[in-house]
């Protein structure tokens, strides 16, 4: 890696892990964002976001950058306002991973919560609301608004463009839904390139984004609960399918990638890996899989992988732990195998 003078240098050429193979020749490949600075995939985005906006006169020098946030856009943004000069606001609630709040704080950040201490609901829309309230009040803000905000899927496409490098296609590009920029703004490259991937959505159940009336969900930093809206950058057009994983399915799959292969990935990385290792024989023999890990577990330490606060929110479930690693070990790769055989 050559010598860099900025943070935002060390954005992307984030690796590949193969996380399981088939008897068939289909295998799933995690794309490891948290080897982003900030240790998430949004880095890239909240910097595209102000490029764009500086491209357009909509921030000038000195200027207030104000976002509505569950944490990783958050810090992305941050990280671009300390290095361009920069104040930085970010709405925030008390359903945030503490350590993304504390770590905002860290660099330079000022913290608007909308809800009082000890209220741990999500509250997307409320913030969302007060963002843009701020923004308008204040004549050197700019509201990156990044549901609606056509720079968030734009600074995803370095990620299809990394994946090409690495593997000769992407058959199924499978991840969680939040904004949407990720997944689509991925999937939107891939095609420009010529390499069309099936596009399967994955969200909490509660959200609603693939439909139903919605309900409360705990994953973090995805899906859409009930009273926000569904952002632009959730581009139905290149959605072939939309499916819905429970909490305890995500959690659980989270905690047992961690404790079989030392692995940490975010709760909702957990609900899209679930979503792919149970449904793995389904595809077409051969098929690469890809799902974006969006970031890694060390920012839940004191949730998901807490056994109180699991068990305080009835989400602890040893059994869906232990399917999920009986899934690990009947798709691992054939060198992961035979490590394991002659350990034993």
């Amino acid at each position: 890696m050559p010598l860099v003078t900025r943070v935002t240098d060390l954005i992307g050429r984030t690796p590949l892990f193969e996380l399981a193979t088939t008897s068939t020749g289909t295998r799933l490949l995690l794309k490891l964002e948290q080897f982003n600075p900030t240790g998430a995939a949004k880095i890239r985005m909240a910097r595209e976001m102000v490029l764009d906006a500086e491209r357009r006169g909509l921030l000038t020098g000195g200027g207030h950058i104000i976002e509505s946030t569950s944490g990783n856009t958050g810090l992305g943004l941050a990280v671009v306002a300390a290095e361009r000069g920069y104040r930085f606001t970010a709405v925030v609630d008390h359903h945030a991973c503490k350590d993304k709040l504390r770590a905002m704080r860290a660099m330079g950040a000022e913290l608007v919560f909308v809800a009082d201490d000890g209220d741990d609901t999500l509250a997307t829309s409320a913030r969302e609301d007060l963002a843009e309230a701020m923004a308008a009040a204040r004549p050197d803000a700019y509201f990156t608004e990044q549901h609606n905000n056509d720079a968030n899927a734009v600074g995803y496409y370095a990620v299809a463009e990394e994946l090409l490098e690495d593997v000769e296609r992407v058959d199924i590009l499978l991840s969680s839904v939040g904004t949407g920029g990720s997944l689509f703004g991925t999937a939107t490259r891939l095609r420009q390139l010529g390499c069309p991937a099936r596009v399967i959505g994955v969200e909490p159940v509660g959200s609603i984004a693939f439909g139903g009336e919605g309900g409360p969900y705990w994953q973090s930093g995805t899906g859409t609960p009930p009273g926000a809206t569904i952002g632009t950058a959730v581009d139905y057009s290149l959605l072939d399918e939309g499916v819905k994983v429970s909490d305890i399915d995500a959690f659980a799959t989270a905690r047992a990638v961690a404790a079989e292969l030392g692995l940490m990935i975010g709760g909702s990385a957990g609900g899209s890996v679930h979503a792919a290792l149970s449904r793995l024989d389904e595809f077409p023999p051969g098929s690469t899989i890809v799902t974006l890990v969006c970031d890694g577990g060390e920012k839940y330490l004191d949730t998901v992988f807490d056994d109180a606060w699991m068990a305080e929110r009835d989400l602890l479930d040893p059994a869906a732990e232990a399917e999920v690693q009986t899934m690990l070990h009947r798709y691992a790769p054939a060198a992961r195998r035979a490590e394991l055989a002659e350990a034993r």
